[in-house]
């Protein structure tokens, strides 16, 4: 069973919110807040697989929750999928930063939330490619904000290609048929470089790539 928390100030956002997803048999709704403040508390007290929180609401924002529970070890297994009106924005980018495992807009189609909310279970990055595109866009036309993280160079050749091809939005299925390897061999690269560069998960992998300039294009 995925256990869901769902933040929004919105009333109307969170009833249809938690009509959809009560409706599953594998899904549960386990509390809803209205603010970043409820959204950290609820999600120490409840411990869910995912949170879905509203990008921008009175108070402490979305974005600040996110780095509350991105930064601390007892809530590690929360994943938080930030919900946004707006698309591919600033707010995103700052969302990524502080820990989201990716963002839905709220007029998503129900099966795509459905599917999103089970990506985002799993640990795996919730950036479709439509967005991954437009993201990669963006940071290739910014310069890097510094040289390389010094954690780079403990990672290996092969770490690094995993590492590339995770930031252009390829599954562990996809950077295995690409490296002609096994799935398990992806996965275990994957892992590997998430632990060496401290990314809680394949979002942060993204950030850092092009942030730090180990992928450019």
């Amino acid at each position: 069973m995925i256990r869901v928390l769902l933040v929004d100030d919105q009333a109307l956002i969170r009833a249809g919110f938690r009509a959809l997803l009560a409706a599953e048999d594998d899904i549960e709704v386990v509390a809803e807040g209205v603010d970043g403040e409820q959204a950290v508390a609820l999600a120490s007290q409840h411990l869910p697989d995912v949170a879905l929180v509203d990008i921008q609401m009175p108070g402490v924002d979305g974005i600040e929750a996110t780095r509350r529970i991105a930064g601390d070890p007892a809530l590690a297994g929360v994943h938080v999928v930030m919900l946004t009106n707006y698309g591919l924005d600033e707010y995103v980018y700052a969302a990524l930063r502080a820990g989201a495992a990716g963002f839905m807009v709220k007029d998503t189609e129900p099966a795509d939330l459905l599917h999103g909310v089970r990506v985002a279970a799993r640990g795996d990055a919730l950036l479709s490619p439509a967005i991954t595109r437009r993201l990669i866009g963006e940071y290739v036309a910014r310069p890097p904000r510094g040289p390389l993280h010094g954690a780079v160079s403990t990672l290996t050749n092969r770490e690094r290609e995993v590492v590339a091809l995770a930031a252009r939005g390829l599954s562990n299925d996809e950077i295995a048929q690409r490296m002609v390897i096994s799935l398990a061999t992806a996965k275990t690269h994957v892992s590997r470089a998430m632990t060496k560069l401290r990314a809680r998960d394949r979002a942060q992998l993204v950030v850092f790539a092009y942030e730090s300039g180990l992928v450019t294009v």
